[in-house]
């Protein structure tokens, strides 16, 4: 008798051992990311930008960003010290409606990855109420008209239920909550940091329009000292009408560029108003004309880009899920085990329902276990495994995608800005050298040695030049804000680096 006890507690013992041995398991492929490029720098980087300083032809001094610890990460903006722009970009992320939809995006991850990781936990339920029964005489066994009285039963219930993870389904689908939730997570930052980005790019672009209008309104008061001259030299008949006519011609061209930059300066402010989750009425801003923003961005390595990148981390992430997803489609293959059982009291009388004697309580078949085997389902499964291997391969693809995108935008970036150091600095020779001329040409046509349409055309000169000279800086900052973007932020251990000087 004794052998036969322990023979069967060995049995029991090994059946239970082999559950949790096979509830350990998953059926998800072992997780891989994808190799990324290892370039040791970027090919646009010059050599030239690791240096500390640097000196511009017209004797301004570049000097490369430097990490700080003054500022909570990720407050990259404050790289330009300008209190505005930090206003502003606290302003955004407190009332931006795109980022609080991100994080409402975020919440609701995290609760489904919350519901996800219940199933590792058993279902208790509990319930009290009362039926009321008549039975047919034949079912108890009387005669035809035999009366049967009808009877109340109370039952007060607790129930259990759990399905023990065989094949890793539960856990697989806890790893694709737990990814996804990853996911939500990359792609706030992801949104966050293109808001600060794009508030960034409007204020400076804002800025550039207003230099563009001061630039202008020189012109036109330039223009209108020069029409009252040429309207009284024409009265005291030193000069023909011709003259007169062309000095107004250049005066309204010049006062429609000044609307036109008016005109875009108002859909740039009504932009700004939006990304700081206001109406545009509500907001207004300053004329504030753009000075030279001169910063040399230090990229770092081209590896530490896919560690700073938030679109890329949310797209490895998805990757990730869409791997776990297919352990989950995977078990579906397998049988599934669930426990169940109900315990609790019930009476013909609510009066002795608690009663020790009312107990009561009901296992599932085979001593409370339902084990259920699929064996046919038109090829549902093998679909739902296909389809889970093939987002997986879209999920890789579209991760490998993103980081050589991200190389492009930083090449990209890296190379506007080390053009625009140089061009700018040869905008400004070719500013200085209209500008001298138009002079020149100015105190020729007072002596008589010139007309006066090699005036206005040294004057259309300077003014053009004058305005790619501040285009180019209002590209020049954008550029700075789109390389900071495109290096995900931050600078190695820090997202923040300390004001330089500019010009």
């Amino acid at each position: 008798m004794k052998t036969v006890f322990m023979g069967r507690l060995f049995k029991g013992a090994a059946a239970v051992a082999a559950t949790l041995i096979l509830a350990a398991c998953s059926l998800a492929p072992a997780y891989k990311v994808p190799a990324a490029p290892e370039d040791a720098a970027f090919k646009e980087a010059s050599p030239s930008w690791s240096q500390e300083t640097a000196t511009a032809l017209d004797g301004s001094t570049w000097k490369a960003a430097t990490p700080s610890e003054e500022s909570a990460r990720g407050e990259w903006w404050k790289i330009f010290n300008d209190a505005v722009l930090d206003n502003f970009e606290r302003q955004a992320l407190e009332a931006n409606q795109d980022l609080k939809a991100a994080a409402a995006r975020v919440k609701e991850a995290r609760a489904l990855n919350q519901v996800a990781r219940s199933a590792f936990f058993p279902n208790v339920d509990a319930g009290l109420g009362a039926t009321r029964q008549q039975p047919s005489a034949a079912s108890q066994g009387l005669p035809d008209g035999a009366r049967v009285q009808p009877s109340t039963v109370y039952r007060a219930q607790s129930s259990v239920s759990y399905e023990v993870d065989l094949f890793g389904r539960v856990a697989s689908g806890v790893d694709v909550a737990k990814a996804n939730t990853q996911r939500s997570e990359a792609l706030f930052r992801s949104v966050q940091l293109a808001l600060q980005a794009d508030v960034a790019q409007n204020y400076f672009a804002l800025r550039e329009l207003d230099a563009e209008a001061e630039v202008y309104a020189h012109a036109v008061a330039l223009r209108e000292d020069g029409l009252k001259l040429l309207k009284s030299r024409y009265a005291e008949g030193d000069i023909s009408e011709v003259d007169v006519l062309r000095a107004e011609t250049e005066l309204s061209t010049a006062r429609s560029a000044a609307m036109t930059a008016q005109r875009l300066r108002a859909a740039s402010e009504h932009s700004l108003a939006i990304l700081l989750g206001k109406t545009p009425a509500e907001f207004s801003m300053p004329a504030s004309p753009l000075q030279a923003v001169n910063l040399r961005i230090p990229a770092g390595l081209p590896s530490s880009l896919l560690e700073r990148r938030p679109d890329i981390a949310a797209a490895e992430r998805a990757m990730a899920a869409a791997n776990a997803q297919i352990g989950v489609a995977r078990s579906a293959f397998f049988p599934s085990l669930s426990l169940t059982g109900t315990g609790g009291f019930e009476s013909s009388s609510f009066g002795n329902l608690f009663r020790w004697s009312s107990r009561s309580f009901l296992l599932g078949p085979l001593t409370g276990t339902a084990l259920s085997l699929p064996i046919f389902d038109g090829g549902k499964r093998r679909g739902d495994l296909a389809n889970a291997k093939a987002t997986l391969e879209e999920q890789a693809a579209t991760y490998q995608q993103q980081v050589l995108s991200a190389f492009r935008e930083v090449e990209d970036n890296l190379s506007t800005l080390r053009i625009l150091e140089n061009q700018t600095q040869t905008q400004d020779k070719a500013v200085a050298s209209a500008s001298k001329a138009a002079s020149l040409l100015r105190i020729q046509y007072d002596e008589g040695q010139t007309n006066y349409l090699d005036v206005l055309d040294a004057q259309r000169t300077v003014l053009n030049a004058r305005r790619d000279a501040v285009q180019l800086q209002g590209l020049q900052a954008i550029a700075t804000v789109n390389l900071i973007r495109a290096l995900g932020g931050g600078w190695d251990d820090t997202a923040n680096v300390k004001p330089v000087a500019t010009r």
